[in-house]
C-alpha cells in the first residue's frame, strides 16, 4: 500500500484543524451553551467553514512548506490564509443563514484560534528537531545576486536563514533544486522546491521569465556524487551561472553570526566515485608497534604514506628518498606533528644495490612501502635507460634485500600504465610486478618468507607532474590550456584515498590468505574521466568560460600515451576481496630464475647507456609491451614530429 505524500498528509492536518477551530472557537465564545445548538447548525457551519478553509489553503499552497523548516515566512502566510478564511467564510455564511444564530465575536475568537492551530504544530516540530528556535526575517533583499540552490536540506535552510539575517548579506535564493521528487512545489523559508537536479534548464527558464534569473548555481547537498556535480557544472556553464558549493554542516554551524564563505567545487567532487568504506582496525594493526619504512617518502604518494602511517603509531619509521630537499620537507613536517615518533631519513639510491641493502640491515623493517619511481611517462620515454634502472632494476634491488632480511612484507605501489603497457614507463612497472610476483611465489611456503605485494590503482589528483597542476597554471596564466587529445580518458583519485586503500590493501595481503600469493590487488577507481571534460569543468570552476574566456588547444598524443588507460588485463580474471574497493587480479607470473636472467641481461644493457638495447630487452620480458605514438623513433624526429602537431 502506497502511503499519502508529505504534502497531502499536511493539507488534510490543515482541514481537520480548521474544522476543530470553528468549534473550539464557538464554545470559547458560548461556552456549556453550545448545546442550544442544533446538530445540523454545528453541522451545516463546521462543514461550511471548511470547505472555504480547503479552498483557500489549496489556493495559498500552505501545505507545500516543510515544517522542518517552519519560518517567520510561514508564520505570515497562515496570517494571510486564516484572515481569507474569515472574510470569504462570512459571506457564504450570511447567505446560508443570515448569519441569525452566529455571535459577531465568534469570527475573531476563530481567527485567534485558527492562526494558533496552524502555526503551533509547524513551529512544534521544527523545535523538536532542532532543540532551539530561531524564526527572525529581514527581507532587505533587494540589490544582493540571485542564486539558485541545489539541495533541499539542512544547509540550504542554513544558508537561507543567514541570508535573510543579514542585512549586507551578498545573496538572494530565488529558488531551489532538489534530486527528490516528493520535494518539489515545497518551500523552504517561502522559497520553493522547482524541480529536480535534471531540470536545471527548465528552472532557469522559469525564473528567467519572472525576472529571477539566477547568476550562480550553488550546490548546498553534501552527499551529491561526483559524476552528478559534474553534469550541473557542464549545464551550468551554457547557462552562463558560475558554480560554487557550501561549506559541511559542522562548519556551517561553528560559523554563525560570522560571512558565510562559499567554496570552488573540488576536484575531487568530480570523481563520480564514493568514497569506499575502510576497515581502520585492521590498518591499525598492520602498522602499529612495527618498524615500517617508506622508500620514495618525499614524494606525493610516499608523503602521504608517512603521513597515515605515522598517525596508526609504528615502533620506528624510515623515510628513504634520493632527493635531499623532498627529504627534508617530509623529514620536517613529520618532526612538527609527530614530534615524539622514532624516525630516521635516509639518503639513498635504488639503483645502489649495495647502498640498499645496507639501509635494509640497519633499519631492520618489519614492512615496507616502495612508492619510489620514475612516472612521467614521456620524461621516461626520453631517458628510458634511467627509467629502467630505477622501475626495474631498483626494485629488484629492494625486493632481494628485503628477502634476505626476512622482512616481513613489502608493498609494491604499481600503476594502471602497467596494464598492456605502451611507453617505458608503463612497462618498467610491469616488469616490477612481474618480479614481486615471482618472489611472492618463491617465497610461498617457507618460514619467515616475506609476502611481496603489489597494490595497482591509477592517476592521483594533484601529485607532481599530473595533468592538474598543469591545468591549475595555464588557468591562472590566461591559457591556453593544453590536451593531448579530446578522447583521453585517464582513472583518477584522490592521495588520501588512494593512500588509504594501499593501506587496507596492505592488511588484507599481509594476512596470509594463500589466495592472495602472486597476485596484484587493484583498487575500484570507478569511471575513467575525460581529460578535455576535467579542463572545461576546472575552467568553469575558475570563474571563466571554456573556448570563450580561455581556450583549450589539443596538442596531440605524446610519446608513450595512450588513449584509455586499464586497471587490469583482459585475461586477468578479477576476483572480489574482502574489502570494498580492493579487486584481486590474476595477470600472467614467470619463474624466478628465468627472470633473473633477463634482469641480469638488462641491467648490464642500461647501465652501458644503450636506450634502444634497454627497449629491445623490455620487450623481450614484457610481451604484452607496445610502444604507442612512435616511442621508438629517434629523438629528434620525435621533437620534429610534435613542434608539427595540428592544433
Amino acid at each position: 500500500m502506497r502511503l499519502p505524500s508529505r504534502p497531502t498528509v499536511a493539507y488534510i492536518h490543515d482541514l481537520v484543524v480548521a474544522a476543530l477551530s470553528f468549534l473550539i472557537a464557538l464554545y470559547l465564545r458560548v461556552g456549556p451553551d453550545i448545546q442550544a445548538y442544533s446538530s445540523d447548525f454545528l453541522l451545516l457551519s463546521t462543514a461550511l467553514f471548511t470547505l472555504v478553509s480547503a479552498v483557500v489553503l489549496w489556493r495559498m499552497r500552505l501545505y507545500r512548506g516543510i515544517w522542518r523548516y517552519a519560518s517567520l515566512n510561514d508564520l505570515s502566510a497562515i496570517a494571510r490564509a486564516t484572515t481569507l478564511i474569515i472574510v470569504f467564510f462570512l459571506p457564504a455564511m450570511f447567505l446560508v443563514t443570515r448569519l441569525a444564530e452566529l455571535p459577531r465575536s465568534l469570527v475573531v475568537i476563530n481567527w485567534f484560534v485558527l492562526m494558533i492551530m496552524l502555526a503551533a504544530p509547524r513551529i512544534a516540530y521544527r523545535f523538536l528537531k532542532d532543540g532551539r528556535l530561531n524564526l527572525s526575517y529581514d527581507p532587505s533583499q533587494d540589490r544582493r545576486v540571485p542564486v539558485l540552490l541545489v539541495g533541499a536540506g539542512e544547509i540550504a535552510e542554513m544558508f537561507i536563514q543567514a541570508m535573510e539575517h543579514k542585512s549586507q548579506a551578498d545573496y538572494r535564493v530565488v529558488g531551489l533544486i532538489d534530486d527528490s521528487r516528493g520535494r518539489i512545489g515545497r518551500h523552504i523559508r517561502n522559497v520553493e522546491v522547482l524541480g529536480l537536479l535534471d531540470e536545471l534548464g527548465a528552472v532557469v527558464e522559469r525564473l528567467s521569465a519572472q525576472g529571477e534569473r539566477p547568476q550562480r548555481l550553488i550546490i548546498a547537498k553534501p552527499e551529491i556524487d561526483g559524476a552528478r556535480i559534474g553534469r550541473l557544472i557542464d549545464e551550468a556553464d551554457g547557462l552562463g551561472l558560475t558554480v560554487a558549493r557550501l561549506p559541511q554542516l559542522t562548519e556551517f554551524r561553528a560559523a554563525a553570526g560570522e560571512r558565510v564563505e562559499l567554496r570552488p567545487v573540488a576536484l575531487e567532487d568530480l570523481l563520480g566515485r564514493p568514497q569506499a568504506v575502510l576497515d581502520r582496525p585492521a590498518m591499525r594493526a598492520l602498522v602499529h608497534g612495527r618498524r615500517v619504512m617508506v622508500t620514495g617518502a618525499g614524494g606525493t604518494i610516499g608523503g602521504e604514506l608517512v603521513r597515515q602511517i605515522a598517525e596508526y603509531g609504528p615502533a620506528h619509521l624510515s623515510l628513504v628518498d634520493n632527493s635531499e630537499y623532498h627529504l627534508y620537507l617530509i623529514d620536517l613536517e613529520l618532526s612538527e606533528r609527530k614530534p615524539d615518533l622514532p624516525r630516521r631519513p635516509i639518503l639513498a639510491d635504488l639503483r645502489d644495490r649495495a647502498r640498499i641493502g645496507r639501509v635494509v640491515d640497519d633499519e631492520r623493517p618489519e614492512l615496507v612501502f616502495h612508492a619510489a619511481a620514475l612516472k612521467h611517462v614521456p620524461m621516461v620515454e626520453y631517458n628510458p635507460v634511467e627509467g629502467v634502472l630505477t622501475n626495474a632494476i631498483g626494485t629488484r634491488n629492494l625486493a632481494e634485500a628485503c628477502r634476505a632480511a626476512r622482512v616481513a612484507a613489502m608493498v609494491l605501489i604499481s600503476t594502471d600504465k602497467a596494464v598492456n603497457p605502451s611507453s617505458v614507463m608503463g612497462a618498467t612497472k610491469r616488469l616490477a610486478e612481474i618480479y614481486c610476483q615471482a618472489l611472492d611465489l618463491a617465497e610461498r611456503g617457507q618460514t619467515g618468507g616475506t609476502r611481496f605485494l603489489t597494490v595497482r590503482f591509477g592517476n592521483v589528483l594533484g601529485s607532481t607532474g599530473s595533468v592538474v597542476p598543469l591545468f591549475q597554471r595555464q588557468i591562472a596564466a590566461g591559457g591556453p590550456v593544453t590536451v593531448t587529445h579530446a578522447e583521453v580518458r585517464r582513472y583518477f583519485m584522490t592521495v588520501r584515498e588512494a593512500v588509504e586503500l594501499v593501506l587496507q590493501a596492505s592488511a588484507l595481503g599481509a594476512a596470509g590468505d594463500a589466495r592472495m600469493e602472486g597476485k596484484i590487488l587493484v583498487l575500484d577507481m570507478g569511471e575513467p574521466v575525460r581529460i578535455l571534460d576535467l579542463a572545461r569543468r576546472m575552467i568553469s570552476l575558475s570563474g571563466r568560460r571554456p573556448d570563450t574566456d580561455i581556450k583549450i588547444v589539443l596538442t596531440g598524443l605524446r610519446p608513450g600515451e595512450k588513449l584509455n588507460e586499464q586497471l587490469f588485463h583482459a585475461a586477468e580474471p578479477l576476483a572480489p576481496t574482502t574489502a570494498k574497493g580492493i579487486l584481486l587480479a590474476s595477470p600472467r607470473t614467470a619463474d624466478h630464475a628465468f627472470l633473473a636472467r633477463g634482469f641480469d641481461e638488462l641491467e648490464a644493457t642500461a647501465r652501458s647507456g644503450d636506450s634502444d638495447g634497454a627497449r629491445a630487452a623490455l620487450k623481450r620480458l614484457v610481451p604484452e609491451f607496445s610502444p604507442a605514438n612512435g616511442a621508438d623513433e629517434p629523438a629528434a624526429a620525435r621533437d620534429a614530429r610534435r613542434l608539427n602537431v595540428s592544433t
